[in-house]
């Protein structure tokens, strides 16, 4: 009965729009490649840690295992890292384990314009902040290996998802009184003969779509090259409440809306055709966010090992 109701309810999911993943899967096996390699260059002895805490986690026999086994032994650990970071949206409807509002943040934008008859909402008081801070106090604390290792699935999943802009907020105009949901409800094309997505799973997409180990690890390479620490300053704010707020509220929901400017449609059939030089403005964006993100789980992984 479990099972049946865990596939109905995925169902469910997968039939109607809200925030669903940041980046996509294989983005956020980007992330923890590159808090992988960060790890092992900087801090090897915690690296151990981790991967021995991560060996705990009830589902590794079940899930991982077998997919680790078929990957060289010498790359074993760094897959692991990869598997980590996208677990929680590998468990998306699972009762034991998913929590659909730890995703994101809802807060408000209302572009300078808006009539007052525009009525923003607060977000939901369960959100990546207070999730963020649940797992972080779970992993300071003498719980069970295995309840470690589950929030620091989470952890690794969550800095990922608090850098991808549209997890933090919601857009509120006469167009969406009801608000966006983070670009969900946002319907745009690519080019005027692309097919219809909306504007969150267009940011998803912007680091890459293959799972490939070579090809994500590859990828986590040369983000780290084009991205290296000593021109990222961000990396000295540890608040993750800035990042939110700072960073990709404050900053960069301003780029991926433009200010308000930028042309949805509301019908999930028929979106409006992004700028021409919408995708070459934000894909750099995208990149050091993602880049962001697997420095500072490697960063917390040192604090906290």
């Amino acid at each position: 009965m479990k099972h049946l109701l865990a596939a109905l309810t995925s169902l469910f999911l997968l039939a109607i729009p809200h925030p669903v993943l940041a980046w996509n899967k294989a983005g956020h096996m980007v992330t923890g490649a590159i808090a992988y390699s960060d790890l092992k260059t900087n801090d090897p002895q915690a690296l151990q840690k981790v991967i021995s805490l991560l060996k705990e986690h009830p589902e590794f026999t079940s899930r991982w295992a077998s997919q680790l086994a078929q990957i060289d032994e010498a790359d074993r650990d760094l897959y692991l890292f990869m598997l980590a970071a996208r677990w929680p949206d590998d468990i998306r409807g699972d009762d034991d384990y998913d929590h659909p509002t730890w995703h994101f943040i809802n807060i408000p934008f209302k572009p300078e314009g808006q009539p007052d008859s525009v009525v923003t909402r607060e977000p939901d008081p369960e959100n990546i902040l207070t999730a963020i801070g649940e797992n972080l106090d779970i992993l300071a604390s003498n719980a069970s290996d295995e309840d470690k290792a589950v929030a620091l699935c989470w952890l690794f999943h969550l800095y990922g998802d608090i850098h991808q802009p549209l997890h933090t907020t919601a857009l509120f105009t006469t167009q969406f009184p009801e608000g966006d949901r983070g670009g969900t409800r946002f319907y745009i094309k690519v080019k005027p003969d692309s097919s219809t997505i909306s504007l969150h799973k267009f940011w998803d997409d912007l680091v890459g779509r293959s799972s490939r180990l070579q090809t994500v690890r590859n990828r986590a390479t040369q983000l780290r090259l084009d991205n290296d620490r000593s021109t990222l300053p961000e990396l000295a704010d540890t608040d993750f409440q800035d990042w939110v707020e700072q960073e990709s509220f404050e900053r960069l929901v301003r780029e991926a809306y433009r200010n308000g400017t930028l042309k949805g449609s509301t019908d999930r059939q028929d979106g409006e055709v992004l700028p021409a030089d919408y995708a070459s403005t934000v894909q750099p964006i995208a990149e050091k966010r993602v880049t962001l993100s697997g420095y500072r789980i490697s960063d917390e992984l040192k604090k906290l090992f």
